[in-house]
C-alpha cells in the first residue's frame, strides 16, 4: 500500500505542476496497477464474497475486455472503411482488433510452443504488447482525464487550431466543431461580463488550398456571429508544432503573460497539451465533439504518435525486454 500511496503522490505532485506531461499518464497506470497488486494480496483475508469481487476485478474483467474490445475495434475498422475509405489510417482500428485476438490465440496455443525456437519468440512478442498495451491504456485513461478540464477564469486568446479545407477553401465539419467549441469559449466570456478574448485562428495554406486555413477559419467565425475585430490569424504553420509555436509569438507579442486556452478535437487534445507545453504555450487544451465512428481510429493515431515521440525511451525498453527473453532462452 505505500506504493501506491508513493505512486498516487507523485501523480498528484506531476499533475499540480503541469498536467501536461505524458509521465502523469504513466504514473497513473502504475498507480493503478499498484493498486491491483495490494488488493491481490489482500484478497485472501477478505471475506469469500469481497475475495470473488476483488478476483473478478483483478482477473475477469480485463480478460472479458479485451475479447469486447477486440470485437468493437474490427467493427469499427469496418465502419471506417466504409464511411472514410481503404486509406491505410482508416483502416488502423480494425488491424488492431484483428492484432488483438491473434495475442489471444498466441497465448493459449504458447503450452505447446514449449521447447521449440518459436517459444521464445512468441514470449518477446507478448511482453512487447503487454508494454505497449500498459502505455495505451495509461494514455486512453489520462487523456480522458485531462479531457474534463474546464475553463476557470478570463482568457486572453482562445487559439483554435486548423485541420485542413475541404475543397481547398470551406471549412469540413471537424474543423466546425473546433471553431463552435472556441465561439462558445468567447461568447461565455463575455456574457460573465469578462473582457472579450481574442479569437485566434492558425494554420497555413497546404499545396491543396485556394487560401490558408486560418483565413477561412476567420470567415467562419464571422459567419457565425463573431465580430471581426475579435478575430486574429496565425497563417504560417504546417504542423501542430508550428500551430502553436507561431501562436505563441502573436500571443506574447500581443500581451506578455497571457492566458489562453487552445481548442481542438476531443481525440487530439492531450497531444495537443503535450506539444503546447513544449512550445511555451500558457494554456491548456480543450477538446470539441468529434463523431462517435471516427474517435477510435483518430485516438490510435494519437497514441502512435506520442509513442514515437518518446521513441528513444520506449525502443530502448523494446529492446530490454528482447534482449531479456534471448539472455533467459539462452540459459535455458
Amino acid at each position: 500500500m505505500i506504493m501506491t500511496l508513493l505512486l498516487f503522490a507523485l501523480l498528484c505532485l506531476g499533475v499540480r505542476k503541469d498536467r501536461r506531461r505524458f509521465r502523469n499518464a504513466v504514473l497513473l497506470g502504475l498507480t493503478l496497477l499498484s493498486l491491483s497488486g495490494w488488493l491481490l494480496g489482500k484478497a485472501s483475508r477478505l471475506p469469500p464474497g469481497a475475495a470473488i469481487a476483488v478476483y473478478l476485478l483483478v482477473f475477469l474483467v480485463p480478460a472479458v475486455g479485451v475479447v469486447v474490445l477486440g470485437g468493437f475495434l474490427i467493427a469499427n475498422g469496418i465502419t471506417m472503411a466504409r464511411k472514410e475509405g481503404l486509406r491505410p489510417a482508416n483502416l488502423l482500428s480494425g488491424l488492431l482488433g484483428v492484432a488483438v485476438f491473434g495475442l489471444l490465440v498466441l497465448l493459449v496455443s504458447l503450452g505447446h510452443l514449449q521447447g521449440s525456437p518459436a517459444f521464445p519468440v512468441g514470449i518477446a512478442v507478448l511482453l512487447l504488447s503487454a508494454y505497449v498495451s500498459f502505455l495505451f491504456l495509461c494514455f486512453l485513461a489520462y487523456a480522458f482525464l485531462y479531457g474534463r478540464i474546464a475553463v476557470r477564469g478570463d482568457v486572453d486568446y482562445v487559439v483554435v487550431l486548423g485541420s485542413g479545407l475541404i475543397g481547398g477553401e470551406r471549412v469540413p465539419p471537424l474543423l466546425a466543431s473546433r471553431l463552435r467549441k472556441g465561439l462558445e469559449i468567447h461568447d461565455a466570456q463575455i456574457a460573465r461580463g469578462g473582457p472579450a478574448p481574442v479569437l485566434l485562428t492558425s494554420g497555413g495554406q497546404g499545396p491543396d488550398e485556394k487560401l490558408p486555413e486560418a483565413e477561412a477559419m476567420g470567415r467562419w467565425l464571422v459567419d457565425q456571429g463573431a465580430p471581426a475585430g475579435h478575430v486574429q490569424e496565425e497563417n504560417r504553420s504546417r504542423t501542430t508544432d508550428e500551430n502553436l509555436r507561431f501562436s505563441h509569438e502573436i500571443m506574447t507579442a500581443g500581451k506578455s503573460g497571457y492566458r489562453c486556452v487552445v481548442v481542438t478535437n476531443n481525440f487530439h487534445a492531450f497531444r495537443a497539451a503535450m506539444t503546447a507545453r513544449q512550445a511555451g504555450v500558457e494554456g491548456q487544451v480543450l477538446g470539441s465533439p468529434t463523431a462517435k465512428y471516427f474517435w477510435p481510429s483518430a485516438t490510435l493515431r494519437e497514441f502512435v504518435a506520442v509513442f514515437w515521440e518518446h521513441k528513444a525511451v520506449n525502443l530502448s525498453v523494446c529492446a530490454a525486454l528482447i534482449a531479456l527473453v534471448a539472455f533467459v532462452s539462452a540459459r535455458g
